[in-house]
């Protein structure tokens, strides 16, 4: 009798999933670590736009990724640390443009390019961005990573607009910073309401918000001076 009741104890510790669990989450995965991570942090995106904030758990990102929830905590230990992650690997992206855009000058560009995170093929990002912009007032371990990024980009991106107001392309009447916050509320509401009203952002006008938009932020056309035939006539 003692063997028959020593014996499931046995065969339920070595197969257990519990059991195993904690060894997949303390060995090292194989492979590229930040290979790795870079995918981790594709499914984190894909699951948090798909799924809202709350419904995104380490357990479906790890099903997304097609890996074991151990694998994703090996590289973040919690929910909060991944979607900080997250958060920071979406800024990163969004900089990147600044900066390409930065070089040649073009703002039109840029804003087009924001405009279309929403449009492409792989709209995950922004649908990622939304749902951490709106949980961020309740989640302060990552909250604090949008406000010193948001920070640093609006920083940045008056530096670029005060370059154009340098150079006359950027209207110098409205100090570059409250230009700057413009711009970016202005961008941030149209895509925050391109994915719930699509039909309001068809192709042609949205070409029609971008020029509107480019308007704004141009110098005013200079007023055409009478000729002296006319003025003397008048």
């Amino acid at each position: 009798m003692s063997d028959a009741k020593t014996r499931p104890r046995t065969e339920t510790h070595r197969t257990s999933d519990s059991e195993s669990e904690p060894v997949a989450r303390r060995g090292r995965p194989v492979g590229d670590h930040n290979a790795k991570r870079a995918e981790l942090l594709a499914a984190a995106i894909a699951v948090i736009a798909r799924e809202g904030y709350a419904g995104a758990s380490m357990r479906k990102v790890a099903q997304h990724a097609g890996c074991t929830t151990g694998a994703v905590t090996y590289y973040f230990a919690n929910k909060e640390e991944m979607v900080s992650a997250v958060a920071q690997n979406l800024f990163d992206r969004v900089d990147a443009l600044l900066e390409t855009n930065r070089e040649r000058f073009d703002i039109r560009s840029l804003i087009r390019q924001w405009l279309d995170w929403t449009t492409s093929d792989e709209p995950d990002n922004w649908l990622a961005w939304l749902q951490l912009l709106t949980h961020a007032r309740h989640e302060p371990a990552f909250a604090v990573v949008i406000k010193q990024r948001y920070a640093r980009f609006r920083q940045v991106f008056t530096a670029v607009l005060e370059e154009g107001q340098a150079k006359g392309k950027i209207r110098d009447d409205v100090p570059a910073d409250l230009l700057a916050d413009q711009v970016s509320a202005i961008s941030d509401g149209w895509l925050m309401m391109l994915p719930i009203e699509p039909e309001r952002f068809s192709a042609e006008r949205g070409q029609a918000l971008l020029d509107a938009l480019i308007t704004l932020i141009s110098p005013p056309a200079p007023t055409k001076r009478p000729s002296k035939g006319k003025a003397s006539a008048q």
